[in-house]
């Protein structure tokens, strides 16, 4: 008779509840908050009393928090659910150095599996399986000792007072230190993980509850066409081109060293170099773009709960229409024609889910063969979005090389990186200057112009950041500073009594989102109680100054 082989079995390791959430709270702040550390390090120094204390107070912090879940059945949920968090959230915030606040959120909300897959990367999955998947294990496989209810009462509120004696003890020993850097440094707070996600989706989650019970209301309900100030007898159309992650730096328009802009410098538009935008993300900047709220005024409720200038323009008995080759209008477009086609399947624009902006100019000739009456058209681009740049553009248009075929930026060089971003500004240009061309060839039809504005820029490594979406108050210019253009053909400038001169001069003043509300109101004669005047870029050179 064979032995049968006898069962080994690997003992698996014991032990208590809060030891247990003193490891994860230890694990979390080490291996998940580099980004956190490095911040601090630089504005504290390294190896000083500050820092040393803020490492014992974070633990103690992490410890009191997580301490009131350690109960059976739910202890290793949530102990698991933190890594995991902690785990994706480092990656994009020590990788791209992105900050994952409430406005991030709402743009992962947003946004689309063909956007999204770009992000969902090997690296990713490497980092997530090592820091997250791993340990997540380890918690699974442990046997947690837990004491009887009492008891566990008992030893739960000593664990967090004295984990909070010890945040208390630390934070008035260096409350100076501590005070200054929340108030110098909000982003050192904001790369706390997994706080800041965590708190960030509740408040998403909140607010978007609220906004779903809002109720739009009417704006410019007044509105008329006032005739144009020059005798044109024929529609009167404006192409308004929604840009996406065009930053003005890499505009040689602008002064870029680059000719990123040939086709568009030929064209001789009007530039202006210093305009901000109301966001750095999407979801925050078309809403704002297109709102009669200023970026001191705006609240995403407030786009909500108004009207825009599509209502506005419509009112008037403008036609208006969106055509979108991105993620949405963000709501902007809900009560005019809008036609989606990011989601269009043509071989000839799209593949892997997304399409080239050209799929833009084929619809855009059979609307302006069918115009009839003034009317408005938006574009909302592609453009530059990353981190896919090479995606944005044909590849034999690529006039800077070697680029970035890439979407795990971490693979490629920086220069190649630019040179990628670069090619997708060139075929901006090729688009916009398409634009125009197109309304050029109908000059006898119609009377037209553009204007471009880009939603918000983009970081390509600057100061350790990539991509975008920073909070606001302590965004990088690249993020903020955005192209802003405009071409009218000889009739459209007529209409307005317009002198190109002076507004090439006015140009150059400081301008922002703010503008576009109410110069699109002002290059197609809206007169509303709504429009201002001060705030519409071609004012001061029209006739009259109305």
């Amino acid at each position: 008779m064979k032995n049968e082989p006898a069962n080994v079995s690997v003992p698996r390791p014991v032990i208590g509840s809060i030891p247990l959430c003193i490891f994860v709270s230890i694990y979390i702040l080490v291996f998940c908050n580099n980004t956190f550390w490095q911040k601090a390090n630089d504005y504290l120094g390294s190896g000083t009393g500050p820092l040393w204390a803020l490492y014992l107070a974070m633990v103690a912090l992490c410890v009191a928090a997580i301490t009131p879940f350690s109960m059976k059945y739910l202890i290793k949920p949530f102990l698991i659910f933190l890594v995991i968090v902690a785990a994706v959230a480092s990656h994009f915030i020590d990788r791209f150095g992105v900050v994952v606040d409430t406005d991030m959120i709402r743009n992962a909300m947003e946004t689309t599996p063909a956007e999204a897959q770009h992000l969902i990367t090997r690296d990713l999955a490497f980092h997530l399986a090592i820091f997250g998947v791993l340990p997540s294990l380890i918690i699974a496989w442990t046997k947690v000792d837990h004491r009887p209810f009492v008891s566990k009462v008992v030893w739960n509120l000593a664990a967090i007072v004295i984990s909070l004696g010890i945040v208390a003890v630390c934070g008035i020993t260096y409350s100076k230190e501590y005070s200054a850097a929340v108030r110098e440094r909000r982003d050192i707070t904001k790369s706390l993980n997994p706080v800041t996600p965590i708190v960030s989706t509740a408040r998403y989650f909140l607010s978007a509850r609220k906004e779903a019970l809002i109720v739009v209301q009417p704006v410019g309900t007044d509105a008329v066409v006032k005739p144009p100030l020059a005798r044109i007898n024929k529609p009167r159309v404006t192409i308004i081109v929604a840009g996406e992650t065009a930053r003005a730096e890499n505009f040689s328009l602008g002064g870029y060293g680059r000719e990123t802009n040939p086709q568009l410098k030929a064209r001789k538009v009007v530039y202006f170099p210093d305009t901000e935008s109301c966001g750095t993300a999407t979801a925050t900047s078309i809403p704002c773009m297109f709102s009669r709220f200023t970026r001191a005024e705006f609240t995403h409720a407030k786009a909500r709960a108004n009207e825009n200038l599509l209502d506005v323009l419509s009112h008037a008995g403008v036609n208006v229409a969106w055509f979108d080759n991105n993620t949405g209008s963000k709501g902007v477009a809900d009560r005019v024609l809008y036609v989606d086609l990011a989601s269009s399947k043509d071989p000839r624009f799209c593949k892997q889910g997304e399409c080239l902006d050209a799929i833009l100019l084929e619809k855009l000739d059979d609307w302006l063969d069918h115009v009839e009456g003034d009317s408005v058209l938006v574009l909302h681009q592609l453009g530059s979005h990353g981190p896919a740049y090479y995606l944005r553009y044909p590849e034999h248009m690529g006039g800077f090389i070697p680029d970035c075929r890439t979407a795990e930026l971490g693979r490629c060089s920086e220069g190649e990186i630019t040179n990628a971003y670069d090619n997708s500004i060139l075929y901006t240009d090729y688009f916009l200057s398409a634009v125009i061309d197109r309304l050029k060839a109908r000059s006898s039809q119609m009377a037209a112009g553009v204007i471009y504005m880009s939603d918000h820029g983009e970081s390509l490594g600057e100061k350790g950041l990539y991509l975008h979406g920073a909070p606001y108050t302590f965004a990088p210019s690249q993020q903020t500073h955005v192209p802003f253009l405009t071409w009218l053909d000889d009739d459209f400038t007529k209409s307005m009594e317009l002198d190109t001169a002076c507004l090439r001069k006015e140009a150059t003043r400081p301008t922002s989102h703010d503008n576009l509300f109410h110069s699109v109101l002002g290059m197609m004669n809206v007169q509303t109680s709504v429009y201002q005047r001060e705030l519409d870029v071609f004012s001061p050179c029209r006739g009259g100054n109305s």
